[in-house]
Protein backbone atom coordinates (compact mmCIF):
# COMPACT_ATOMS: atom_id res chain seq x y z
CA UNK A 1 0.00 0.00 0.00
CA UNK A 2 1.82 3.45 -1.31
CA UNK A 3 2.21 5.52 2.00
CA UNK A 4 3.68 8.95 2.09
CA UNK A 5 3.95 10.34 6.14
CA UNK A 6 5.58 13.62 7.11
CA UNK A 7 6.86 14.39 10.16
CA UNK A 8 8.90 17.06 11.74
CA UNK A 9 6.98 20.05 12.17
CA UNK A 10 6.72 21.62 15.44
CA UNK A 11 6.51 25.04 16.97
CA UNK A 12 9.23 27.86 16.36
CA UNK A 13 10.50 31.34 16.29
CA UNK A 14 10.52 33.63 13.53
CA UNK A 15 14.23 33.35 12.10
CA UNK A 16 14.15 30.00 13.34
CA UNK A 17 14.19 26.68 10.97
CA UNK A 18 12.36 23.52 10.64
CA UNK A 19 13.13 20.35 8.32
CA UNK A 20 10.49 18.35 7.19
CA UNK A 21 10.76 14.59 6.14
CA UNK A 22 8.30 12.67 3.78
CA UNK A 23 9.08 8.82 4.45
CA UNK A 24 7.72 6.95 1.16
CA UNK A 25 6.49 3.21 1.69
CA UNK A 26 4.52 0.70 -0.60
CA UNK A 27 6.63 2.00 -3.35
CA UNK A 28 10.23 3.13 -4.97
CA UNK A 29 10.57 6.62 -4.62
CA UNK A 30 13.10 6.50 -7.94
CA UNK A 31 9.95 6.46 -9.60
CA UNK A 32 8.06 9.53 -8.45
CA UNK A 33 7.59 13.29 -8.68
CA UNK A 34 7.25 15.06 -5.46
CA UNK A 35 5.81 18.07 -3.80
CA UNK A 36 5.51 19.64 -1.03
CA UNK A 37 2.43 21.85 -0.18
CA UNK A 38 0.52 24.24 2.62
CA UNK A 39 -2.37 24.66 3.99
CA UNK A 40 -3.49 27.35 6.55
CA UNK A 41 -6.71 27.77 7.93
CA UNK A 42 -9.33 29.72 5.97
CA UNK A 43 -6.61 28.96 2.96
CA UNK A 44 -6.57 27.40 -0.18
CA UNK A 45 -3.67 24.61 0.05
CA UNK A 46 -0.40 25.79 -2.30
CA UNK A 47 2.86 24.64 -3.75
CA UNK A 48 5.74 25.05 -1.77
CA UNK A 49 8.30 23.32 -3.73
CA UNK A 50 8.85 20.16 -5.81
CA UNK A 51 11.99 17.95 -6.65
CA UNK A 52 12.08 15.57 -10.02
CA UNK A 53 12.55 11.87 -9.73
CA UNK A 54 16.15 12.54 -10.05
CA UNK A 55 16.63 15.51 -7.81
CA UNK A 56 17.96 17.15 -10.63
CA UNK A 57 15.12 19.58 -11.02
CA UNK A 58 13.74 21.58 -8.02
CA UNK A 59 10.77 24.39 -7.92
CA UNK A 60 9.95 26.77 -5.23
CA UNK A 61 7.35 29.78 -4.80
CA UNK A 62 8.37 32.61 -5.09
CA UNK A 63 7.38 33.04 -1.23
CA UNK A 64 9.99 30.49 0.00
CA UNK A 65 12.46 30.92 -2.49
CA UNK A 66 16.33 31.75 -1.13
CA UNK A 67 14.56 30.30 2.71
CA UNK A 68 13.63 26.71 2.08
CA UNK A 69 14.94 23.77 0.37
CA UNK A 70 14.40 20.22 -1.11
CA UNK A 71 16.22 17.74 -1.34
CA UNK A 72 15.60 13.82 -1.60
CA UNK A 73 17.39 10.49 -0.76
CA UNK A 74 15.99 7.70 -2.83
CA UNK A 75 17.81 5.08 -1.23
CA UNK A 76 16.18 5.87 2.20
CA UNK A 77 12.83 6.47 0.40
CA UNK A 78 12.82 10.37 2.01
CA UNK A 79 11.92 13.73 0.61
CA UNK A 80 13.13 16.10 2.69
CA UNK A 81 12.22 20.41 3.16
CA UNK A 82 14.75 22.30 4.87
CA UNK A 83 12.99 25.54 5.91
CA UNK A 84 15.24 28.83 7.18
CA UNK A 85 14.27 32.21 8.31
CA UNK A 86 10.87 30.93 8.77
CA UNK A 87 8.32 33.30 9.50
CA UNK A 88 4.88 33.91 10.90
CA UNK A 89 2.76 33.76 7.35
CA UNK A 90 4.88 30.14 6.87
CA UNK A 91 2.78 28.76 9.85
CA UNK A 92 0.57 26.03 7.99
CA UNK A 93 -0.27 22.41 7.53
CA UNK A 94 2.62 20.92 5.32
CA UNK A 95 2.00 17.98 2.69
CA UNK A 96 4.10 15.98 0.34
CA UNK A 97 2.46 14.04 -2.51
CA UNK A 98 3.59 12.23 -4.77
CA UNK A 99 2.67 11.29 -8.96
CA UNK A 100 4.47 8.73 -11.57
CA UNK A 101 5.64 11.24 -14.13
CA UNK A 102 8.15 12.16 -16.30
CA UNK A 103 8.03 15.42 -15.74
CA UNK A 104 10.16 17.33 -14.34
CA UNK A 105 7.33 18.58 -11.13
CA UNK A 106 5.18 20.43 -10.75
CA UNK A 107 3.69 23.01 -8.00
CA UNK A 108 0.11 22.27 -8.98
CA UNK A 109 -2.26 20.67 -6.65
CA UNK A 110 -3.86 18.81 -9.73
CA UNK A 111 -0.44 17.24 -10.98
CA UNK A 112 -0.32 14.61 -7.79
CA UNK A 113 -2.11 11.19 -7.13
CA UNK A 114 -0.92 10.40 -3.47
CA UNK A 115 -0.94 12.53 -0.46
CA UNK A 116 0.36 12.01 3.42
CA UNK A 117 -1.79 13.49 6.39
CA UNK A 118 0.21 16.46 7.08
CA UNK A 119 2.49 17.99 9.73
CA UNK A 120 1.91 21.24 11.39
CA UNK A 121 4.16 24.35 11.59
CA UNK A 122 3.69 27.39 13.50
CA UNK A 123 5.70 29.85 13.51
CA UNK A 124 5.27 32.56 16.88
CA UNK A 125 7.15 34.52 19.23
Amino acid sequence: QLQLVESGGGLVQPGGSLRLSCAVSGFSLDYYVIGWFRQAPGKEREGVSCISRTGGFTNYAESVKGRFTVSRDNAKNTVFLQMNNLKPEDGAFYYCAAVREFFQCSLSRAAYAYWGQGTQVSVSS
